[in-house]
């Protein structure tokens, strides 16, 4: 089988107001000439010291002037990656729950020319998960099986950030078009997931960790709030699915 040659693939960590686990993330990443890949950091507006953080490393960095949300944040960095002529785009957190040194994972089964989407699952074969909150962790298994029965793509993590595509799919004429303003926040990811497991385009899962703080009184695990934000992470299959949106 075909592989994509080295530096075609790039990885797009995000990071708002992250702090210090920006830099525990970024800490992870192998040295250049240990990886086939490149990176790219994403500050969406950090108020925090995030900035100071990501700057020890010497990555490149797009930094946005104010918090523009999540959607927009990948936005950037697909663009990026469409700019630069790679063929796959890897995305992950700079909070230090995703583990760079799995970025490989994601990238074979597309560079074997397996797969056009790779989703990353801590329930996978391979796959962990550490103190996983409890709403959390039922809201993904949940979320999994309603994808499913919406789209048949038996999937077991469906919530985890921690994934991979070829560039491809969001190139100008495709169906999926990502670059809608709707899309600038939580709604871009479940966006994707939907149009292309619902598309008929080959996607698969692998194994990542995903660890979360030991749970502390008065500490935020995620910037995700309750009720408001779990609507826009849901919203875009019911309004794909009513033909409210496209």
């Amino acid at each position: 089988m075909s592989v994509l040659p080295r530096h075609k693939a790039i990885a797009t960590i995000v990071c708002y107001n992250n702090g210090a686990n920006a830099a525990s993330t970024l800490e992870r990443i192998p040295p250049a000439a240990e990886r086939d890949f490149d990176v790219v950091v994403i500050d969406d507006g950090s108020t925090d010291d995030t900035s100071a953080q990501i700057a020890r490393f010497g990555l490149p960095v797009i930094r946005h002037d104010q918090n523009r949300g999540l959607g927009a944040a990948i936005k950037s960095g697909m663009r990026y990656a469409l700019d630069g002529g790679y063929d796959i785009f890897c995305i992950l957190a700079g909070n230090a729950k995703d583990d760079p040194g799995e970025i490989p994972r994601l990238l074979e089964p597309i560079r074997r020319e397996e797969a056009d989407y790779v989703q990353g699952s801590r329930f996978a074969p391979g796959g962990s998960q550490e103190h996983t909150p409890a709403f959390r962790f039922a809201m993904v298994k949940v979320h999994a099986r309603f994808i499913q029965l919406v789209t048949g793509f038996r999937g077991t993590d469906s919530l985890n950030g921690f994934r991979a595509y070829r560039t491809s799919l969001f190139k100008d004429g495709s169906d999926i078009n990502v670059w809608q303003d709707w899309l600038d926040g939580y709604q871009l990811e479940t966006y994707v997931h939907y149009k292309v497991l619902s598309s008929g385009r080959r996607a698969t899962e692998v194994g990542v960790s995903k660890t979360y703080p030991a749970k502390k009184r008065g500490i935020r695990y995620s910037h995700i709030r309750p009720v408001i934000d779990w609507w826009w992470i849901l919203s875009p299959i019911p309004l794909l699915m009513l033909r409210l949106r496209k």
